[in-house]
């Protein structure tokens, strides 16, 4: 028997679903998911393409009460740009969890990856940066720059963004366009370790392979996510700051462990003791969160499966009584 499927584009995506609490919310319920032992997420499949210049990873999660789950297809192919095209692309399948039939099509261009790994920027913020941010810091000036900005500042309301790149017209941009769009003072500084020493919250968003951000720069009452760190050879934080935090926190340990600062400071024998906690377990109560607002606390995002199925389920929330999209008859 045929079953309708919807098919929305990059364009319908931008027009329905916007970087807000809800999208907040419902990723720190899949953190929140992972902690209780119940979710199926088999480790990424993830393929380093280095005669392309590029990288595919595929993400999927099933999470026990979501009426869906999906696969994402993630592919990044770094030359693009010279072609005039896009370095990341993708699409997201929503599933139904109790036929397994298609529900939908996501051409998404990885926009609603960028939402997602945005919101759990803020879920990390909202459980372990200090309680008042008055400056925040980015280390990065791509999309992702200024959407985890966009996002902490939903949780942690800063007054003022500091923005480091390696390009420092790029910076001087970034940081113009997060000074309009949160309404708060913007400079762009040609040091990071001047970023992070001004700061309350930092956010890295490279795909740098040396660290960006040193150890001796962590000071009492920061807060660090690092989120560009998920692939294999990838690192932005100094192994030696990891041992320094106070707390450090992973989204997934078994992901952490090959492809995110943790593999980096396992691999230089900084991390030899017990695997970290994770973000997951931090909001369930199970493990420790910030303990005083002098701690240093350092959040290792790699991106799960989990985070894929709750922001395709949320999509599919908003959508289901609009006309959005395609309805197509498979």
């Amino acid at each position: 028997m045929p079953h309708d499927i919807r098919v929305l584009t990059e364009k319908d995506l931008r027009a329905a679903v916007p970087l807000d609490l809800r999208a907040v919310d419902v990723v720190e319920s899949a953190f929140a998911a992972l902690a209780g032992g119940e979710v199926v997420m088999p480790p990424v499949l993830s393929m380093d393409l280095p005669q392309a210049n590029g990288e595919v990873d595929v993400k999927t999660a099933y999470i026990p009460g979501f009426e869906g789950f999906a696969i994402k297809v993630s592919p990044g192919f770094f030359d693009n740009p010279a072609l005039g095209l896009p370095s990341l692309n993708g699409l997201m399948i929503l599933f139904s969890a109790r036929t397994g039939l298609v529900q939908a099509l996501f051409l998404d261009n990885g926009y609603l990856t960028d939402i997602r790994t945005a919101a759990a920027g803020a879920v990390a913020a909202r459980h372990l940066a200090p309680a008042t941010v008055e400056t925040a810091g980015v280390l990065g000036t791509g999309v992702q720059a200024r959407l985890q900005m966009q996002a902490a500042h939903l949780v942690r309301p800063f007054k003022r963004v500091l923005v480091w790149g390696r390009d420092p017209a790029r910076a001087a941009q970034c940081a113009k366009d997060l000074g309009l769009v949160l309404d708060v003072e913007a400079e762009p500084f040609t040091d990071p370790g001047g970023v992070v020493s001004e700061s309350q919250l930092v956010v890295t968003t490279t795909p740098a392979s040396d660290p960006i951000l040193r150890a001796e720069w962590l000071h009492p009452g920061l807060h660090v996510t690092a989120m560009g760190s998920d692939q294999a050879g990838k690192n932005e934080v100094e192994p030696q700051a990891l041992a320094r935090a106070d707390l450090y926190v992973v989204d997934r340990v078994s992901q952490a462990e090959v492809m995110g600062e943790l593999r980096a400071a396992k691999a230089a024998g900084v991390w030899t003791g017990a695997p970290p906690p994770e973000l997951g377990e931090v909001i369930a109560g199970t493990a420790r969160g910030r303990q005083r607002p002098g701690d240093i606390t350092i959040a290792d995002l790699t991106g799960t499966g989990a985070q894929d199925t709750a922001i395709a389920s949320h999509v599919y929330a908003l959508l289901e009584d609009g006309g959005a999209g395609t309805v197509i008859s498979a």
